[in-house]
């Protein structure tokens, strides 16, 4: 057989197997790109679904509201009661009414593209987290009718896109603090039937609530009078 032949066959042998290596590549980089695109890797991919993952863990849902944030199976944003914006980042949480009891996590002041944090409405309990300062982004702070006790977290005054701010109904005690009359944007408040102490700070944003936003709280006086009632009344 000629030389020629066989070299040729042979180089063409070789170009083949090289051609398929890199069609072979190529075709998995494109597999990569297109489960993202449409949502199907594993939640454990993404941060965003670990944290959301890490905090249904803690709950307890016995009406299984939760039954589809799996993280084996998809990644946040097919998550119902999850929204996301066009960069695949979570920007609501809508899980008011759902019959939920357990704690908040700090790990969700990290989603820092969440805008509506909707938790009203059930039997969570513990510490407002003050990490959920860290939300720049936030709108919309919907905690009301909880078990939520301690502290209203003063870092919730760095929320400078809060728009409505709602801790009715719980058992927070201590004072209300100052820095949330910082929130130029506030438009909603209600922090009514807790256990407040101290008086109601009445500069910035606060100078347009109304009382019954406040009201039933036993402790609570105010509001403060150009500094002639104490910041600290009644919370001895």
């Amino acid at each position: 057989m000629d030389s020629t032949f066989l070299t040729s066959a042979r180089e063409m042998s070789k170009n083949s197997a090289q051609f398929a290596r890199i069609v072979a590549v190529f075709t998995a980089e494109v597999l990569v790109v297109v489960l993202l695109g449409v949502g199907v890797l594993p939640a454990s991919c993404n941060s965003e679904g670990d944290t959301l993952h890490l905090f249904r863990m803690g709950l307890k849902d016995p009406a299984n509201v939760l039954q589809s944030w799996d993280p084996t199976l998809v990644n946040p944003c097919t998550w119902f009661h999850v929204t996301c914006n066009e960069k695949q980042a979570v920007t609501r949480i809508d899980l008011g009414n759902s019959h939920l009891a357990g704690p908040l996590i700090p790990e969700l002041g990290t989603l820092k593209h969440l805008q509506f944090l909707e938790l009203y409405g059930n039997n969570l309990s513990g510490r407002i987290p003050p990490e959920l300062g860290n939300l720049e982004n936030l709108i919309s702070l919907d905690l009301y009718n909880n078990q939520f006790s301690g502290s209203i977290p003063g870092s919730l005054g760095d929320l400078k896109s809060l728009r409505f701010l709602r801790l009715n109904n719980n058992r927070l005690t201590g004072r209300i603090p100052r820095s949330l009359t910082g929130i130029s944007k506030l438009k909603v408040i209600d922090i009514s039937s807790n256990d407040l102490c101290g008086t109601i700070p009445m500069s910035g944003s606060f100078e347009h609530i109304p009382v019954k936003s406040f009201e039933n709280n036993s402790r609570l006086n105010g509001p403060e009078l150009l500094g002639s009632v104490s910041y600290t009344l009644g919370c001895a």
